[in-house]
């Protein structure tokens, strides 16, 4: 495998003239993160995931974490050792409040660092990523005492958090666990259960493992209503502030995996540990969902991440792998960089990256507008933009982390097949990514069935009209420009029929707009990254930069005009209704074969 090469200056580039972040660091409270200073962080944050974090990263897909005969886990060789250094130079702590020892950073950059991390080793990352969301969930929920008690050292690092949701029988459909919380004389709670796929629910990198556990209490409503949230720390927490006894809570096994080998994914046996009620009963959801939406934006940036890494690789076999010659070339093999197909590849990847980045960036800068703007109104119009995006940037992204790492396999050719080039990995640790937190149907479900009707479907249509803007931009900026402003024009109109069809029918038939959600959500990708690279290349050539105007303008057309007509091309999916997917029943559905053998 090749070293990881950060990407700083497409980050650079991206903060400073896509997504606006100088407008981010002159919110209050974000006088301190500047761009200028922002940038040399991400420098350091990008040496650091490169020469600590990287090299853990084919080792734990080789060796795996391990459950030993005591029940305890231990993560791959240098895991633990990373993870100390980690905590040691703060960057989980950037992005969290200074009120708990964080550093008071944008969220915007706090999602750059998890890019670097999780491009470094998505397993790896995992833990920190969990532990973020966690500690928002407590930061809105949880009293002055659980936030004095557990926040400081979460945001330092020295704990982690988990999320603990799913069993056997509730998976996506949460309202069906059984967990049972009775209360104590105490205060306290007795948490009874088990959960399944809780990433990071034991290991060897911290002292203490703080699990938010979702539960029903006596007497609790049926489904979704009746379920609370309890913190169920690894060991108890002494007055004194030092770890205590033992918490009964047990790794019963752990997964055995596709991908992100070096995270455990534990079944964890809660047998009346000692839980705490956060918030009041039966706000189980509300608080679920925090750590929810916090999670999907990372797990869509992990698209984006781990593509990056498979991207680097790729570009370095094709200039290094010769064999054949290319049209005009004499002597000698050419590399395989040379032949027409590949760049084809090579550039779907760079121009998807790009245009990914961007969307996620843009994402975050709208949640740091949404909590620090001055303005409610301003803060209100930003939170509507995040609950559109945040589908997108989960599905969408980890979609495209699926594609991107396979083109990297399909350019390493037979060699991409064998492990030992390391690109398999890729595919293998971004797969899951589409399907945890919030399986991407249940996204496109979200996008259409919440997001959609926000105001009338005013909201998402002033979105729109507001990526629009582009054109008379991109008529300013010369001839060049035109078939990205054309192209833009055409997708956007196939976007807005496509929109106006679902407001419509969703009143009529929400199994229709169901069934074209998820054609409909990738149309919705498509034509942001589109417009985020249209802007891009309208404002490189500020930068002075030659050399940058020129790709971002390249980058930009080669989207528009080789990507982005798949928009009007779902526009029929995404607009078909619902007939013709249950027109069969299981037995149709079996076909001939089945058929015949009865």
């Amino acid at each position: 495998m090749i070293r990881y090469q950060p990407p700083i200056a497409d980050i650079a580039f991206a903060l400073e003239h896509v997504v606006g972040y100088p407008e981010i660091a002159n919110l209050p409270g974000f006088e301190h993160a500047d761009l200028d200073t922002v940038v040399d962080l991400i420098e350091q944050c990008g040496e650091f995931m490169a020469e600590v974090v990287a090299p853990t990263n084919q080792t734990g897909d080789v060796q795996g974490a391990r459950r030993q005969p005591d029940g305890s886990v231990l993560t791959p060789d240098g895991f633990a050792e990373a993870y100390h250094q980690y905590v040691e130079a703060g960057w989980g702590s950037v992005p969290l409040p200074e009120q708990f020892g964080g550093g008071g950073f944008p969220r915007t950059v706090g999602l750059i660092i998890q890019e670097l991390m999780t491009s470094a080793n998505m397993a790896f990352a995992l833990c920190p990523l969990l532990t973020q969301g966690a500690i928002e969930a407590l930061l809105h929920y949880g009293d002055d005492a659980q936030k004095l008690r557990y926040l400081p050292k979460m945001v330092s690092g020295e704990w982690t958090g988990t999320m603990n949701l799913t069993e056997p029988q509730a998976g996506s459909d949460v309202g069906a666990l059984t967990t049972r919380a009775v209360p104590q004389a105490d205060g306290s709670f007795a948490i009874t259960g088990q959960k399944i796929f809780i990433t990071f629910g034991d290991h060897d990198m911290s002292e203490q493992i703080v699990h938010l556990v979702l539960a029903r209490t006596p007497g609790a409503p049926a489904g979704t209503k009746g379920i609370s949230c309890f913190i169920v720390p690894k060991f108890l927490v002494n007055d004194d502030e030092s770890l205590g006894e033992r918490n009964s809570v047990h790794t019963v096994s752990l997964e055995h995996k596709m991908g992100i080998h070096g995270a455990p994914t534990c079944v964890l046996s809660y047998e009346e540990a000692t839980g705490y009620l956060i918030g009041e009963e039966n706000l189980g959801m509300r608080i679920m969902f925090v750590m929810m939406n916090s999670a999907r934006l990372s797990v869509g940036m992990q698209g984006l991440a781990v593509g990056e890494l498979a991207y680097q690789q790729s570009l370095a076999y094709a200039q290094e792998r010769r064999q054949g010659l290319a049209i005009g070339a004499t002597g000698a093999e050419s590399a395989i960089i040379e032949f027409p197909d590949v760049r084809r590849m090579l550039m779907t990847q760079r121009a998807s990256l790009a245009a990914l980045r961007y969307v996620m960036l843009l994402d975050a800068s709208y949640v740091d507008r949404s909590t620090h703007d001055p303005d409610p109104a301003v803060r209100a119009r930003a939170n509507e933009i995040v609950g559109i995006l945040t589908p997108i940037c989960k599905s969408f992204g980890s979609d495209l982390g699926n594609e991107l790492t396979s083109l990297a396999l399909q350019i390493h050719g037979g060699m991409g097949y064998i492990e030992e080039t390391g690109v398999a990995q890729h595919v293998r640790d971004v797969r899951i990514a589409a399907i945890y937190e919030g399986t991407n149907g249940i996204q496109a479900a979200d996008l259409v069935g919440r997001k959609l009707g926000v105001r009338g479907g005013a909201s998402v249509l002033e979105f729109l009209a507001t990526m629009r803007e582009v054109a008379a931009e991109l008529a300013d900026a010369g001839s060049e420009f035109d078939t990205i402003r054309d192209e833009l024009g055409r997708q956007f109109d196939a976007l807005e029929e496509a929109t106006h069809w679902m407001l419509r029918t969703g009143h009529i038939d929400p199994n229709a707009v169901l069934a074209g959600s998820t054609p409909y959500l990738r149309m919705w990708g498509l034509c942001a990254g589109g417009w985020l690279l249209a802007r891009a290349a309208v404002a490189a050539p500020a930068t002075g930069d030659i050399a940058l105007a020129e790709s971002q303008l390249v980058l930009a057309r080669f989207y528009a005009e080789q990507l982005l007509p798949q928009c009007a091309g779902l526009l029929g999916a995404a607009t078909a209704g619902s007939s013709d997917l249950f027109a069969l029943d299981a037995y149709q559905l079996a076909g001939a074969a089945s058929r015949v053998r009865r």
